[in-house]
């Protein structure tokens, strides 16, 4: 601080440091401080002279500054003040608030000192990168001056900044976050840094409506109060202005993403209109150029369409009508209203129709079409409101036959409504009127309701004027030829240029392609004579363009000519040019209309938009007209009557040609029709051909079926006169039993036979065994029991149980009598008195024991071999059962099987005669098939490989 207290306030005694002494002590201070205070404090001061010492500022600190906001990034309070410098050095607007009262030189040299700096700035694209690095700091004091100078860099130097920024990552989209600030002036700034950045940029404009732009800043006008808000909504108006205007991707994106639906609550005017804010009105035009952007003529045909048809489903166009219609709007809302509903309507047929069912709300309802025509003719309204009722009249008749209809029909006799004003009324009113402008619009209107429509061309041929009493009406083609030849003989305004060209541009329009109107035309003796006579002489600048319509007027009668007035024929009229005024005069006077200024302004676009009424002289459609026939004119005159023969001749071939190929055409159409017809049948009858033969496949897969009925039937039969056993047989194959597996039972019966058999013999081998150990020990009569042989498999069994527990008890007694043999020896050892029958006595018991041994073993086996024996004999008699069961059941089946074969044999005639049928029905539709075109294999040759089939298997059945 001792520092600037020194510079600025310090030096009591001395002369004071200049501007620019104090400015470059200040940037050495920026430059060479090591403390940061120091540095803030030195910019803070660069700061307060920005404004007053702009230049030196500038010129000596902007390299300190841009240091400053590369290095010092951690201090917002130094990064603000250096910001707040450079936008005080390069914006103009500052300069602009205090040099009010200077001249345009000393401005125009402001402005280039803020370019200059400017360039100096944007030198290195790094210095733009760093300023929209700044940007993402939420800082006030750094984000809200970074705004306000990238604002000033894209105002100055637009293209360059704007060609830095979209080479910069993310860039843009750094910018777009600005609209999501929460603090009002930042969010506020940041449109209008948008509105600079989207200037005349299209892929920036994209990136920007891909953003998201267009759901933000619909939700700011909502927000803000829509019409009724601020400069706020206003602001973002332009920037969605800037978006879609001449950006036919932005226009599809905003329409595809349903964004013109929430345009509608916009135009929801009250019933009380009045008091109007001025911010209201601006907000409300720029609404209505929105919408127009969307449906302007200059786009596509196709999104045009689209975005009209949108408008009318959701209600727009009907908002629109409803302020139309509404009392109290301002002059400039109401007419650009008008544009906007003209431009909404304009060649959609649709929402043609609907605007024609609108009706003001007044006792009686009118259609708005005449409350419109009344405000055009009428020379107290504005002259910017009646070009847009032209327009509005215009854009509803472009392409729309049925309201051109609509319109002509009002002229004519029969529909003519004296209690009531119609459009045609208004149109003839306006077209003989005193003001030159009520004329001429009324001319074009009516020339609009002629274009391109043949029909009503020459049905406006008979309407009929009635001019004066005591007097015959005249039509409305005479009394527009009267007016111009006659001049101020009728009516003293007849000479303005004005009123002359209107009358023109309508009778050009109205004869052109219409042979009728141009005989009409030329059955006026004074018309061709007031043409020539025009034409010739040598008027002023202003007659020249009436000069050379008079010209056009007269070469459409020579184009159009049918030659069925004699004296006016193609070749009269050609001569006569020739000889009162020149062909290469003729030429030259025709050229007047397209070499005049306000021609190719009105060439330009459809809307008519002049800024005065006198400079009010061309039509939009009447251009294209001028531009179709001029060069066709200027051939046709130029023509001999040779080449006029010749033509005439090729003309009248061509249209032999023409008929010709037109017959062809016919023919050519009717054998398509035909042809479509017969590719009908065919599809017809190829769909029947295919359930035909699906039906015959069904029909075929019967008649297999009815033959293997009949095979086996025939089987049944055949086998049936066999023997019994191979009936049963066969009856058991039939009901699924095998002979193979009865076959096998009866072996294995046999072979359990043979095992009962052996079995037996075994027990008669134990028995006698048994008996003879008995006999020997105990010397009993036992014996006799062996003799005695049970037959029966039982019986044996119960006599060897018997056995087995006699043998038991043998073998205990010998067990006891080895026991006391045992004990006598033993007793006898211990006396010392040997026995005398003691050998005999040990050689018996080892002889009992071997014995006790032997049968001891054999009674354990014969066990064993009984306890099978009683298990297999279970066995057997279980088979036998079911054998005895399944010879039940065959002999049961038997006698339903020849139950069956009576009852077959019924079936089988019944069968035949069916067969009969069903081959008529096949041969019925083979035949069919064969008138078809299709290929069918001969029932014959079918029949042949069935009955070898047939009489094969039964060979193989007789081998078997």
């Amino acid at each position: 601080m001792n520092f600037f207290r020194g510079v600025m306030g310090g030096q009591a005694a001395g002369s004071q440091p200049s501007g620019a002494e104090t400015i470059q002590k200040l940037c050495d201070r920026v430059a060479s401080s090591t403390l940061l205070e120091d540095r803030r404090d030195a910019v803070r001061a660069l700061k307060s002279l920005s404004k007053k010492y702009r230049m030196e500022v500038g010129t000596q600190a902007m390299d300190h500054l841009i240091n400053i906001l590369q290095t010092d990034r951690s201090d917002s309070e130094i990064l603000g003040y250096a910001l707040d410098t450079l936008y005080n050095i390069i914006c103009n607007d500052e300069e602009e608030e205090q040099d009010d009262s200077e001249d345009e030189n000393a401005q125009k040299q402001a402005d280039d000192l803020g370019a200059q700096f400017t360039d100096k700035f944007i030198q290195d694209p790094e210095h733009v990168t760093l300023l929209l690095t700044l940007l993402e700091e939420f800082d006030f004091h750094v984000r809200w001056p970074g705004v306000k100078l990238l604002t000033a860099l894209l105002k100055n130097q637009g293209v360059q900044v704007q060609g830095v920024i979209l080479v910069s990552p993310m860039g843009v989209s750094r910018l777009m976050d600005l609209l999501a600030d929460s603090r009002e002036v930042i969010r506020n700034d940041g449109l209008l840094l948008l509105q600079q950045l989207t200037k005349g940029n299209a892929a920036i404009q994209k990136i920007v409506a891909f953003e998201n732009a267009f759901e933000r800043l619909l939700d700011i006008i909502t927000e803000e109060g829509s019409s009724d808000g601020g400069i706020v909504v206003e602001d973002c108006l332009l920037l969605l202005l800037n978006l879609l205007k001449n950006n036919s991707s932005n226009q599809n994106f905003f329409k595809e993403g349903s964004y013109i639906q929430r345009m509608k609550p916009w135009f929801e005017v009250g019933d009380d209109n009045s008091g109007w804010s001025a911010q209201k009105v601006t907000n409300l035009h720029l609404m209505l150029q929105l919408v127009r952007v969307m449906v302007s003529p200059v786009n596509s045909p196709g999104a045009t369409a689209s975005c009209q048809k949108s408008m009318y489903q959701c209600g727009l166009l009907q908002q629109l009508c409803t302020i139309l219609m509404a009392t109290g709007v301002p002059a400039d809302i109401l007419t650009e209203t008008i544009n906007t509903v003209s431009e909404v309507i304009r060649g959609s047929q649709v929402n043609q129709d609907y605007f024609a069912s609108v009706n003001a709300p007044s006792n009686p309802p009118r259609p708005a079409i005449v409350v419109l025509l009344m405000s055009m003719v009428n020379e107290r309204q504005p002259f910017v409101l009646r070009c847009a009722v032209l327009y509005c009249f215009q854009c509803f008749l472009y392409k729309n036959q049925k309201g051109q209809g609509e319109i002509v029909a009002t002229l004519l006799p029969s529909t003519i409504d004296a209690n009531s004003i119609s459009a045609g009324q208004l149109l003839c009113g306006g077209l003989f009127s005193a003001d030159s402008l009520s004329n001429w619009c009324a001319a074009v209107a009516l020339a609009h309701a002629l274009q391109d429509n043949l029909t009503q061309k020459e049905q406006l041929l008979r309407v009929q004027l009635a001019t004066s009493l005591g007097k015959p009406p005249v039509s409305l083609l005479q009394q527009c030829t009267n007016i111009l030849s006659q001049g101020d003989k009728i009516i003293r305004r007849g000479s303005k240029v004005q009123t002359r060209v209107g009358l023109l541009m309508l009778l050009c329009t109205w004869i052109s392609n219409c042979p009728i109107a141009v005989t009409h035309f030329l059955h006026n003796q004074e018309n061709v004579p007031f043409l020539t006579a025009q034409i010739s002489e040598n008027l002023g600048e202003d007659e020249r363009l009436v000069q050379g319509l008079c010209a056009l007027l007269l070469g459409i009668c020579i184009y159009y000519n049918d030659n069925s007035l004699e004296n006016y024929t193609k070749e009269k009229l050609k001569q006569l040019i020739e000889k009162r005024i020149g062909k290469e005069n003729f030429v030259e006077k025709l050229g007047f209309i397209t070499k005049h200024e306000l021609y190719s302004r009105a060439a330009q676009k459809p809307q008519p938009v002049f800024p005065s009424p006198e400079q009010m002289l061309f039509d939009h459609e009447f251009t294209k007209l001028v531009k179709e026939l001029e060069g066709i004119i200027t051939k046709a005159v130029h023509k001999s009557s040779e080449e006029e023969k010749k033509e005439e001749e090729v003309k009248k071939t061509l249209e032999q040609h023409d008929n010709i190929v037109t017959q062809y055409k016919e023919l050519i159409r009717e054998q398509d029709a035909h042809i479509q017809e017969l590719k009908e049948q065919v599809l017809s009858m190829t769909s029947q051909n295919e359930q035909m033969q699906v039906t015959i496949t069904q029909q075929l897969s019967q008649i297999q079926q009815h033959k293997d009925q009949y095979n086996i039937l025939k089987l049944k039969l055949g086998k049936d006169t066999q023997s019994q056993s191979n009936s049963q047989a066969d009856g058991s194959q039939v009901n699924g039993l095998q002979t193979e597996e009865l076959t096998q039972l009866k072996d294995e019966l046999e072979e359990l036979r043979k095992q009962h058999t052996l079995l037996k013999t075994q027990l008669g081998d134990k028995d006698a065994l048994i008996d003879t150990l008995r006999s020997e020990p105990t010397q009993t009569t036992e014996g006799s029991a062996r003799g005695t042989e049970n037959t029966e498999l039982l019986k044996e069994l119960e006599a060897l149980r018997g056995q087995i527990q006699s043998q038991s008890t043998e073998i205990n007694h010998l067990k006891t009598e080895r026991q006391e043999l045992l004990g006598r020896a033993e007793a006898g050892s211990s006396d010392g008195v040997p026995s005398s029958n003691s050998p005999v006595d040990f050689a018996k018991i080892a002889e009992l024991e071997s014995r006790l041994a032997a049968q001891t073993t054999d009674m354990e086996r014969l066990k064993e071999e009984t306890k099978r024996s009683l298990e297999s004999r279970a066995d057997l008699e279980q088979q036998l059962a079911s054998a005895t069961s399944t010879v039940a059941i065959l002999q049961t089946e038997k006698a339903k099987l020849q139950t069956e074969v009576q009852e077959s044999k019924k079936e089988q005639d019944d069968l035949l005669m069916l067969l009969a049928d069903q081959d008529q029905k096949i041969h019925s539709l083979k035949q069919k098939l064969k008138n078809l075109g299709e290929t069918v294999e001969d029932e014959d040759d079918l029949d042949a490989r069935d009955q070898t089939d047939d009489d094969d298997e039964e060979e193989e059945e007789d081998e078997d």
